[in-house]
Parts: C-alpha cells; structure tokens; sequence
C-alpha cells in the first residue's frame, strides 16, 4: 500500500488523486454518496493521514445553504481545515442540480434553482474551489431539446460571471459520444468542459476508446469508479469498466487533470483502507498508461 513515507517517492502523479467528500465516513442513511453533516470536519485529518491532499466537495439540495460551503463561518472552518492538514479542494459535484435540475421545471420554480446555481458559484470562488460538476443523469438527465437550449441559455448568460470567478463548469452525462460532442459544442471550451465517469459510462456500454477519440479534448475532470454493464457501482476491477484502455485513451487525449475516487464503499467499515487500495490501483494504471 502507499504510505505517507513513499507515496511522493513512487509517481509525482499521486496529488492528482483526490476523493469525494464522505467516502472517508461513515454512510449517510445507507447511501453511497452524501455529504457527511455529522463527520465532515473529520475527513480533512483522516485524508492528511493517508496521504490524500484532494476532496471534491458534494452538495446536496436539502439543506442546501446550511451546508458550510455556503455559510460565512462553514467558509472560515473549510479553509482553515484546508490549510492545517494541505489539502485542497479543486472541485465540487452538485448533487443539488441533478435533485433539483432548474432546467425542468418553469417560472419561479426555476428561477430560485438558477440563484441557487449562482449561490453555489459565489461560494466556491470564496473557498477557491474551480470546477463545478453538473451531473446531466438520472433525475438530472435531459430529456429533450428543450431542456437542453434552457440549460445552455442560461449558461450562456453566465459566462462573464463564472470568467471573473475563475470558475468552470463540467457535465456528467449519459449521452452517447456523439450526442455528448454535439452539446459540449455549444458551450465555451474556456469554460465549460466534461466530467468523465468511467463507471457510468462501463454501466452504459460505452466504448471508451470511442468516447475519447470523441470529446476527449474537452475531458476536464474524471471520477474512478466501477459498474456492472446496467448495474450498480461495485468494487474496482470486479465491474465492466476497462480501466487499462481508459487510462491509455486518456493519455493519448492529453488529459492532464485530476482524478477523484467516487468508488464502492467498504462494506467493513474501512473506508480508509479501501480508498487507500484504490488510489494505489490508480497510480498503476496512470504508470502505465502515461494519462
């Protein structure tokens, strides 16, 4: 396993791995993913321990501006956790828009979820955060063309506030390649850019050599992580996700950014010793791939 003494010894690569936040805490209400309300504190030293120095922070829409995230003091405590255990925390996944997607639902409704989004934005430039991820799936997936061109609209109108904030926005999506290509055309590759879910993607049958030959220029984050072909998440290596030709697509698309473990749960309660075993099983395909 990696350890504090060796881990910058065996790949320089090894501070692009980061976690998503909660998967070095206990399950919330038996879920794989959501924010850890009564441990989140914790993580940052536990994460020191093992060597990690990236979270990517998760929101979700309940309670959503009493997540410390969007709270003056939440602020002051993250960045002072930050800076007292080294890490960093370069992204966020918002949950939020997926449960709550504004561009679903019309007049007030919709505007109130737009501020939301504008709310989050502000918050991340006060952390420093850069990358927000849109997941475009399940009750967040577009279902038409519709819904797409009031996404992109109002995007759109966003442009100069996300510039000035240094931020950028990165979709997670179920689109196939060349659906997924054709709507990340529209958007500023300055500012707009694609999550890449290796599980969601193995779970859809995608091909990623294909994916990548697609869009992996506009590839700005990736989230590790295994599926059943029309399953669930599972272990690393034990689901239909061909880690070896992902690695090896993403190199040859010049993928240079970071990768965040959104993996299985220990189902022993280990959770620091699984996510150790997985960053340890990232290393080796990033060795020996060259992404």
């Amino acid at each position: 396993m990696i350890t504090k003494e060796n881990t910058r010894d065996l790949h320089p690569n090894v501070n692009r791995i980061g976690f998503m936040q909660g998967r070095l805490s206990p399950l919330v209400d038996g879920r794989i993913q959501a924010f850890p309300w009564s441990c989140w504190q914790e993580e940052f030293k536990i994460a020191e321990e093992n060597d990690f120095k990236l979270i990517e922070w998760t929101l979700d829409q309940e309670s959503i501006y009493e997540n410390p995230l969007l709270t003056a003091d939440g602020q002051i405590e993250i960045r002072k956790l930050c800076k007292r255990h080294g890490i960093s925390i370069p992204s966020v996944t918002g949950d939020c828009f997926m449960q709550a997607p504004f561009w679903k639902v019309a007049g007030e409704e919709r505007r109130g979820l737009q501020r939301d989004f504008r709310e989050v934005a502000v918050a991340c430039e006060a952390i420093g955060i850069s990358m927000i991820v849109v997941p475009l799936v399940d009750n967040g997936c577009i279902d038409n063309l519709e819904e797409e061109d009031v996404l992109v609209a109002f995007l759109e109108k966003l442009e100069g506030f996300l510039r000035k904030r240094n931020l950028q926005v990165v979709f997670e999506s179920d689109f196939m390649a060349q659906e997924l290509a054709r709507f990340i055309d529209r958007l500023d590759p300055s500012l707009f850019g694609i999550n890449y879910d290796i599980g969601n993607s193995a779970a859809l049958g995608f091909d990623p050599t294909n994916e990548m030959g697609v869009y992996g220029n506009r590839v700005s984050n990736v989230h590790i992580k295994d599926r059943v072909l029309g399953g669930t998440t599972v272990q690393l290596g034990a689901g239909n996700a061909d880690f070896k030709t992902v690695f090896a697509n993403l190199g040859k698309a010049g993928y240079s950014g970071n990768y965040i473990l959104q993996t299985a749960r220990a189902t022993d309660d280990n959770h620091s010793g699984v996510l150790s075993d997985y960053r340890d099983m990232t290393i080796n395909w990033i060795n020996r791939s060259g992404a």
